[in-house]
């Protein structure tokens, strides 16, 4: 981190940050890392705009950045991460506790060693391109963008790669995300549905699980074992090279691809295990920064 932040205390940078920078904390406090390319579709409407304004909150320390070499030359983009500042403002506002710097230097080589990385970068991909359809469609609307942390924590009897709702239309629909990479045996991305519907007997919510692949084989291969199982829930798959937002799934009891909106799906009863109600009353809000610790009261 460069030296002329390191003394400085995160409040001390508040009055620098603009709405859209504390925006990208959130993101990147939730969701651990983004690319150049994915914040500026996120964000900005000119790539060097977004270049010049990370450059100037690395230097802040409110980011860091790691990236590797490509194996044909030259780099990889710049893979953003919260700087030291940037997670100690983020966990104020979120009521974590606040990092120490040895502490988050080490969280921060810990992801760039990752070998989930990838894998991570592929789920939040999924949800940039409905994030950027929603910035430049009025019409339609990313209402919810769950990390896996906290989609675990907050629904308990699943472990999803992310969870998001989707407005179309008037019409807001919910999913599961199961990003998958290839390389785990069909038999064993088959059986996590088992949750999915163990989930949905209990009250719900009841929303497709929608299985993100690599390639039209693998597509191919999963809907074979798919419709061998027939699920309890509703399952649909597409492959990574598509805009999710489009008509480009393929549910298990139907040869038609359907946009993302016209999926099945039921936001579930009044549960103490359902978040989507809160008090009582639906709440189909964010909520992404409500502490995962303790959920709200419900009656």
């Amino acid at each position: 981190m460069p030296t002329s932040a390191t003394a400085l205390h995160p409040t001390a940078l508040a009055h620098r940050m603009t709405p859209r920078d504390r925006h990208l904390l959130t993101l990147l406090g939730e969701h651990l890392v983004l690319t150049t390319d994915q914040i500026h579709r996120i964000q900005y409407q000119s790539l060097r705009t977004c270049q010049i304004r990370l450059r100037e909150l690395h230097t802040l320390g409110l980011l860091d950045r790691f990236r590797f070499a490509r194996l044909d030359g030259g780099s990889q983009p710049w893979h953003w991460v919260l700087g030291l500042h940037g997670a100690r403002f983020t966990a104020a506002a979120t009521g974590r506790p606040t990092p120490t710097p040895r502490t988050h230097r080490d969280q921060v080589v810990r992801l760039a060693a990752s070998p989930r990385l990838p894998h991570l970068l592929a789920t939040n991909e999924f949800f940039v391109r409905l994030a950027h359809t929603a910035r430049t469609d009025h019409r339609t609307r990313l209402d919810r963008w769950w990390s896996e942390r906290t989609a675990t924590a907050r629904f308990l009897r699943i472990r999803p790669d992310g969870h998001g709702l989707w407005t179309t239309r008037g019409r807001t629909v919910g999913w599961f995300l199961e990003c998958d990479m290839g390389t785990e045996p069909l038999t064993r991305v088959v059986a996590k549905l088992a949750a999915y519907e163990r989930l949905a007997a209990s009250g719900g919510p009841t929303y497709p699980v929608l299985f993100w692949l690599p390639g039209a084989d693998r597509e191919s291969n999963l809907q074979q074992a798919l419709r061998q199982r027939l699920p309890q829930v509703p399952v649909a798959t597409a492959t990574h090279d598509v805009d999710p937002a489009a008509a480009v799934w393929l549910t298990t009891d139907s040869w038609q691809r359907v946009p993302l909106v016209d999926l099945p799906s039921d936001h579930g009863h009044n549960t103490a295990a359902n978040p989507n109600w809160v008090n009582g009353e639906l709440d189909l809000s964010d909520q992404a920064d409500l502490p995962t610790a303790r959920r709200p009261d419900r009656t």
